[in-house]
C-alpha cells in the first residue's frame, strides 16, 4: 500500500490520536485483532444488505461487504476495520447457515473436495482513504459420512457460520487439507490486517 501512514510510518509508536473501530459484533475477531496486541476503542457492528449481487463472483463479494460495511460504520475521528468471510465452491457462494437443512446441505456439498474461504478486510481512515487486502485459502473436508455430519450439526457450532461450519471448532477434526490462512477462515486474515494497520500508523506486533 502506497499511502502515507497517518501520524507518521506503520513502524513507530501509536500516535495517540489513533483510535480503531472494529466494524463487527463478532467475537471471533476481536479475539484475533487482541493477537495484534490491539484494543478496538468501540465495536460497532455494521447492518447492511449482504445479499450478493447478481453473477456477483465471491472474490468481489467478500471485498464489498468488507467495503460496505467499514463505510456503514465511518466515523470522522477513528479508523474503522471490517471484514467479510466467504466461503465458495467454485463461483458458487454459500450461504451463512441459520437453519440446520442449510448447514447439512453445505457440508455435504464440501464433503471430500475443496472449497475457497475468501476472507477481506478493508480499513476506512477518518478522510476517507480506504485500504483493503484479501485472503484467499483453500479447505478440504475429508469425506464426510452421514453419521459424521450428523455429529457435527448436533454441537451446534455450523450456527450463522459461512458454509456451515467453524475451523476453530471440532470441525477441524474434519478437515484433511488446509492451504493459506487459518485465521482467515475462523475471520479475520492477521497477515493482512497487521499489513493494513501498520500502513495506517497502528503500532502492532
Amino acid at each position: 500500500m502506497a499511502e502515507a501512514a497517518p501520524g507518521g510510518s506503520g513502524s513507530g509508536p501509536r500516535s495517540p490520536a489513533l483510535s480503531l473501530v472494529l466494524a463487527s459484533a463478532s467475537p471471533r475477531r476481536r479475539e484475533l485483532i487482541g493477537r495484534l496486541g490491539l484494543t478496538p476503542d468501540r465495536i460497532a457492528a455494521a447492518d447492511i444488505d449482504e445479499t450478493p449481487l447478481k453473477a456477483e463472483a465471491p472474490r468481489d463479494y467478500a471485498r464489498r461487504m468488507a467495503r460496505e460495511k467499514a463505510q456503514a460504520a465511518a466515523d470522522p475521528q477513528a479508523h474503522v476495520l471490517a471484514g467479510d468471510t466467504v466461503v465458495a465452491v467454485g463461483r458458487r457462494i454459500l450461504p451463512k447457515a441459520e437453519d440446520i437443512d442449510t448447514a447439512r446441505a453445505c457440508l455435504t456439498l464440501m464433503s471430500g473436495r475443496r472449497h475457497r474461504v475468501l476472507s477481506a478486510i478493508a480499513l476506512l481512515a477518518p478522510d476517507g482513504t480506504l485500504r483493503e487486502r484479501l485472503s484467499e485459502t483453500v479447505v478440504r473436508f475429508k469425506p464426510l459420512s452421514r453419521d459424521e455430519i450428523d455429529a457435527y450439526l448436533a454441537g451446534g457450532e455450523w450456527h450463522g457460520k459461512a458454509g456451515g461450519y467453524a475451523i476453530q471448532g471440532s470441525a477441524e477434526g474434519l478437515i484433511a487439507w488446509i492451504s493459506g490462512s487459518h485465521s482467515g477462515v475462523v475471520g479475520l486474515p492477521l497477515f493482512e490486517t497487521r499489513a493494513l494497520l501498520r500502513a495506517a500508523g497502528f503500532a502492532v506486533g
